[in-house]
């Protein structure tokens, strides 16, 4: 089986802009490539990864190129295009599509003022032009509200494949269980809507230890199955609470009640069907 992370960002704050990345973020404020990632991905019996937009910008999908022309370990990328302006987003999609490793599109809802972004009728066209080209959306669901707009967003496009990032991080530091249980269960109800059970550790406390991410893991699996499930290490966001090895070994501890096929579905097969990564 061919293990993917299905979640990774690199930056390169030189030669790109990223207004949410501020010194506040302490070890993050800081170039990251895959020099560091490499080794570590390896320890971890990885094969394959997917490198996530960490910018609203053309900027920081072409970084992520060029970080995946002399790595070939990367496998898929999801980047930027101007959802708010259909048209351009139509002639950036058209472009990008042409390389194989362009699987989908993600924007920074999370730090729009406005929890609705993602309703706007522009984003909406854009969106359906993303599902006529067979791409698909990572939601950055950080808020209640963007979680509902999962269910919204499913029933408007429905051959539009969605991810709800982090699953959408739940409250774990407070033990927090409503409104998100139910939520993320709504959302699962819809079969083009899937989840990456990565980014977990940020939302625990410190320390933290799988057992404290047990619930909201065995909701997700409850809610999606393991065919709608994928794994991603969110590195290096991770290290702010860990590292990616202690969220590797986190991760495989909890899915070790499951059937070796049930765990290589989220370890790896999910994210090759989802993304259509031309892997095995």
């Amino acid at each position: 089986m061919t293990v993917v992370d299905a979640h990774q960002h690199v930056w390169d704050l030189d030669r790109v802009s990223y207004p949410w990345l501020t010194p506040d973020y302490g070890p993050l404020y800081r170039s990251f490539d895959e020099r560091e990632l490499a080794p570590q991905l390896a320890a971890a019996g990885v094969d394959r990864t997917v490198l996530v937009q960490a910018a609203d910008s053309e900027a920081d999908t072409n970084l992520m190129f060029e970080v995946a022309d002399r790595w070939p370990t990367v496998a898929g990328i999801v980047g930027w295009v101007p959802l708010l302006a259909p048209e351009q987003a139509a002639d950036a999609l058209e472009k990008r599509r042409q390389d194989a490793r362009f699987v989908g599109v993600r924007h920074l809802i999370h730090v729009e003022p406005d929890p609705d972004w993602l309703l706007q009728p522009a984003v909406r066209d854009s969106l359906d032009v993303l599902a006529g080209l067979g791409l698909t959306f990572d939601v950055v669901a950080v808020l209640p509200r963007h979680l509902e707009h999962v269910s919204t967003l499913a029933e408007r496009h429905p051959n539009l494949r969605l991810v709800i990032d982090h699953l959408a991080k739940p409250s774990i530091k407070e033990r927090g269980w409503q409104p998100w249980a139910d939520q993320i269960a709504h959302a699962a109800a819809y079969p083009n809507v899937y989840a990456k059970v990565s980014g977990l550790n940020t939302a625990a406390d410190t320390p933290w230890a799988a057992e404290d991410l047990k619930p909201y893991v065995e909701q997700a699996i409850s809610a999606f199955g393991c065919g709608r499930l994928m794994f991603g290490g969110d590195w290096p966001i991770a290290i702010l609470n860990g590292d990616y090895a202690q969220v590797w070994s986190a991760t495989n501890s909890l899915l070790s009640g499951l059937s070796s096929a049930e765990r290589d579905r989220i370890l790896g097969g999910t994210a090759i069907d989802f993304y259509r990564l031309g892997i095995n």
